[in-house]
């Protein structure tokens, strides 16, 4: 084993786990670094960003990763944690960042930034080919990680659509 370890200074690796029973109990870590992240990314220091992704209309799972050198992206699965592929269109600026999906069907990522004391805002309509960015100075950023969850959609019923 601590020849392994050798092996591995200095090596990122990107794990999921896994619950059948809300949370009780867990699967043990399974590696998907090489379903996500390019081989060419090996040695970069890289990391899928805490908290939560989500469920996209279509079913996809979907999440972000962080690769402080090539960028943020969006990682996927299409049969619910099976596989996983990366959405290979980096998302620039971008840190720690959570995805939502708006009622339009567009995607939504909210990214910190280091050092400029607000939120970047990204959009997407076609699914992560492209990318619309914009800062948002209403979103004060005190350099540390954030959350953005969906509270109500018209579409569920609701009278409001609340994020």
């Amino acid at each position: 084993m601590e020849a392994d370890l050798d092996i591995a200074k200095d090596v990122y690796y990107l794990y999921v786990t896994k619950s059948k029973d809300n949370g009780k109990t867990w699967s043990e870590p399974e590696d998907i670094t090489s379903q996500i992240a390019k081989p060419e990314w090996k040695n970069d220091f890289k990391f899928i960003t805490s908290g939560r992704g989500i469920q996209a209309f279509n079913g996809d799972l979907i999440h972000t990763l962080v690769n402080l050198k090539n960028g943020l992206h969006l990682f996927k699965s299409d049969n619910h944690g099976k596989s996983w592929s990366l959405i290979d269109t980096p998302i620039v600026p971008g840190n720690e960042s959570k995805i939502v999906q708006l009622n339009n069907g567009s995607w939504m990522v909210n990214s910190r930034l280091n050092g400029e004391g607000i939120r970047q805002i990204h959009t997407s309509t076609n699914q992560g080919e492209t990318w619309i960015s914009k800062p948002d100075s209403t979103l004060v950023d005190p350099g540390c990680n954030a959350s953005i969850i969906r509270l109500s959609s018209i579409k569920d019923g609701a009278k409001k659509n609340r994020l």
